[in-house]
């Protein structure tokens, strides 16, 4: 198992991703609210880039005790990034498909040493 420089973390902002390459290995880095996650880029669908697309908290319902919806919101607490090539949506702390949970990316470690940032492959 290898370390692979991401980037110096001054310059790795919350909301910021890198896609690094290993080999023939392409990682998605994410920096999220000061918390490092790193997935394989190749969606479990079609191998598209699953790390490339839009980043979006989960759409959550508010379901009211009769059964009526009272609306759509966006949750505090769960983020996705979103394949671009069909729309497969994964949870940025788990790299789980949210659609079919038993469905995973790979996961990859990130540590930090002093300023830098490295995933271990």
């Amino acid at each position: 198992m290898g370390e692979k420089f991401v980037a110096k973390a001054c310059d790795f902002k919350d909301g910021d991703r890198k896609i690094v390459f290993d080999g023939e290995n392409e990682i998605g880095v994410f920096r999220e609210r000061g918390k490092y996650y790193a997935y394989s880029n190749f969606c479990l669908h079609q191998g598209g880039p699953a790390c490339e697309g839009l980043t979006i908290a989960k759409v959550e319902e508010a379901i009211m005790p009769d059964k009526t919806s009272r609306g759509l919101y966006f949750s505090e607490t769960e983020l996705h990034f979103v394949c671009p090539w069909h729309g497969y949506e994964y949870d940025m702390k788990t790299g789980e498909c949210v659609s079919d949970r038993r469905l995973k990316l790979r996961k990859y470690k990130v540590v930090e040493k002093e300023d830098e940032v490295y995933v271990v492959s």
